[in-house]
């Protein structure tokens, strides 16, 4: 395979900076990575192993001889310029909602479902954080027991909303411990120190945030699962990095707590860290910075057949969002999909 011109969109921002530094000890070939942002941005510099990479206006982008563009953006971004990219020859993935419950568009986690890829269009969806720590975690789960019912409760970090809300939860935090008047919120609708807000996202009409509504979604179209019932109530914590999860599930075929920890330690980007009497179990600060999901806490729920129970941790910068987009790239490319 040739090397790759690699395009990253919204290389400013929390997940896109993340791409970046996640693309220098990728194993793709790479001939040169082109940094792209909005105006506001345009003119600035990013490193990529060594070398300063000047930002570049991305409405005035020419994308001929990108062979690869990581989109990092939000939707609006997306939606104007990834029929571009995509008409001018590059292979798209991209982060945002934007695509991910299209027919034709592959929402993939490689370790879950990456022969999905064979079928892409020019776009592949990166799916939402939450949800790729979760069905990285359940996906064993289902191939050997079977899945009939999936609950989930997130412990979500402020850094999935982007460096606006870090500062934010910075910026409370010291106010606080200062003695000081407390900034008034702008990032969310109320103080995020000291608090828990269950929102992530606008709520429709039943009550669901739009975060419960991609997880529910999103897993069931992961999972090739699209009568799976699934739950989920999404809570926005005053952590900085690395999203949690409680999930409960239900299994078609009995399984232990045992067997399911013996399973999910075989399986591919899972850490089991399940010792709870030595005080062994996962914690967003672990998580920080790495690529592993990780799982404890696997337990029997006895409030309903072949129930279990499991807590699910991981960097929703780095699995959540950059480095799953740079692992289906990497699995493209092994599996003969690019250039």
């Amino acid at each position: 395979m040739k090397d790759l011109v690699i395009a990253v969109v919204g290389v400013t921002g929390a997940v896109g900076g993340t791409m970046l530094a996640v693309l220098e000890s990728s194993r793709l070939p790479i001939a040169r990575v082109v940094a792209l942002a909005t105006a506001r941005s345009a003119g600035s510099s990013v490193q990529f192993r060594g070398e300063n990479l000047t930002v570049q206006n991305i409405a005035d982008f020419d994308f001929a001889g990108v062979d690869l563009a990581l989109f990092a953006g939000g939707e609006i971004a997306s939606a104007d310029y990834v029929p571009r990219a995509r008409s001018a020859g590059a292979i798209v993935i991209d982060n945002s909602a934007a695509y991910r419950m299209c027919a034709d568009v592959p929402l993939v986690v490689p370790e879950v479902n990456p022969e999905h890829l064979r079928y892409h269009r020019g776009i592949i969806a990166n799916p939402n954080c939450s949800t790729i720590q979760m069905v990285v975690a359940l996906a064993p789960v289902q191939r050997k027991w079977g899945l009939q019912r999936v609950t989930v409760a997130t412990y979500q970090s402020v850094s999935g909303t982007g460096k606006e809300a870090i500062a934010e939860l910075r910026a409370q935090a010291n106010a606080w411990s200062q003695g000081a008047e407390i900034p008034a919120p702008k990032a969310y609708p109320q103080q995020i120190a000291f608090n828990l807000l269950p929102q992530i996202g606008s709520f429709d009409a039943e009550g669901f945030s739009g975060e419960e509504i991609k997880m529910i979604k999103e897993t069931q179209k992961i999972l090739d699962a699209p009568q799976l019932p699934v739950m989920a109530t999404c809570v926005r914590v005053p952590v900085f990095y690395a999203h949690s999860e409680a999930v409960q599930f239900q299994t078609e075929r009995e399984a232990e707590p045992g067997e399911i920890r013996a399973e999910l330690s075989r399986a591919p980007g899972i850490k089991v860290l399940d010792e709870p009497q030595s005080g062994i179990y996962p914690t967003p600060l672990q998580a920080e910075h790495q690529d592993l999901v990780l799982v404890g806490r696997i337990r029997r729920d006895a409030s309903i057949e072949k129930g279990l129970a499991m807590w699910v941790v991981g960097d929703n910068l780095r699995k959540g969002a950059a480095t799953n987009a740079v692992q289906i790239a990497e699995k493209m490319a092994e599996m003969q999909l690019l250039g």
